[in-house]
């Protein structure tokens, strides 16, 4: 069960618990106290303590249903933009506002835009549900094309410039050198690592040349050789689309020795660009 099923399970027991007793309940149990006896009216435990969390789980979940909601990012597919350790906070409404939990949207407010990180549903072949984070390369309708380390968006390649040499690392601990590149989405200037020597890693890829359905979207991680995004398992679907990402809150450098030493100082509150 995901974190906002179980705050909305919990929100919905302590507030139904609460208002049964005060409906019926506590009327009952002062009823059945003489006036003169002197005694205090007590709650029950189970009452006292969904009285005393329900408003809290209440305002947690408006918070994070409608506002802004904390994620952790799990793996190196975002890098250079995200790192393993950061603590990114997602815009909730910015893509309009959803039904807590079943997704359905009740008030459009705008769309998603070529070049912005989002946070969403990915469901996997065993049916498990998990919260990813990509950033949006193809719009409904785009024709977007990977080859050779290039990006072709509507027949128009996307700029890249050279920046730097760089060593990245897999999950299996394996660490190669990569080239850090400037990508040029419209508006949206970002970098991405891309691994000179997997010339053929293309051959992966079942989506390399596609036109994106309607309401869905096309998404990549800026780490080009290390991510499993649309070219492997398709589009991601409006409806799925949590947010959009657009600051680090912590980020915990998990190959620290421990300690204050594990906080990447310099990226607490950075824009996600």
């Amino acid at each position: 069960m995901r974190f906002s099923e179980i705050l909305l399970t919990a929100t919905t027991v302590t507030g139904v618990i609460w208002a049964v007793d005060a409906l019926f309940l506590r009327h009952h149990r002062i009823m059945t106290i003489l006036p003169d006896s002197g005694r205090k009216v007590r709650e029950p435990w189970w009452v006292e303590y969904a009285r005393s969390f329900f408003p809290i789980l209440l305002i947690v979940f408006i918070l994070r249903s409608f506002l802004a909601e904390p994620f952790r990012i799990p793996s190196g597919s975002m890098k250079p933009t995200l790192l393993e350790g950061d603590f990114i906070v997602v815009n909730k409404y910015d893509y309009g506002l959803r039904v807590p939990v079943l997704g359905y949207k009740i008030l459009n407010i705008s769309e998603p835009k070529r070049g912005d990180v989002i946070v969403f549903k990915h469901v996997k072949q065993s049916g498990e549900s998990i919260d990813m984070i990509k950033r949006v390369i193809g719009l409904p309708n785009d024709r977007i094309r990977y080859k050779d380390k290039m990006l072709t968006i509507n027949g128009k390649p996307i700029k890249q410039e050279f920046e730097t040499e760089k060593t990245d690392s897999n999950a299996q601990g394996s660490i190669f050198p990569v080239r850090e590149l400037k990508e040029y989405l419209e508006t949206v200037q970002h970098k991405i690592f891309v691994h000179p020597d997997l010339m053929h890693n293309e051959r992966f890829y079942r989506y390399d040349d596609v036109v994106v359905p309607p309401n869905c979207y096309f998404v990549m991680g800026d780490n080009r050789d290390n991510s499993e995004d649309s070219r492997v398992w398709g589009f991601v679907k409006d409806e799925d689309i949590q947010g959009r990402a657009f600051a680090i809150w912590m980020s915990w450098d998990t190959e620290s020795q421990g300690g204050i030493d594990k906080i990447r100082w310099n990226r607490l509150g950075t824009r996600i660009h």
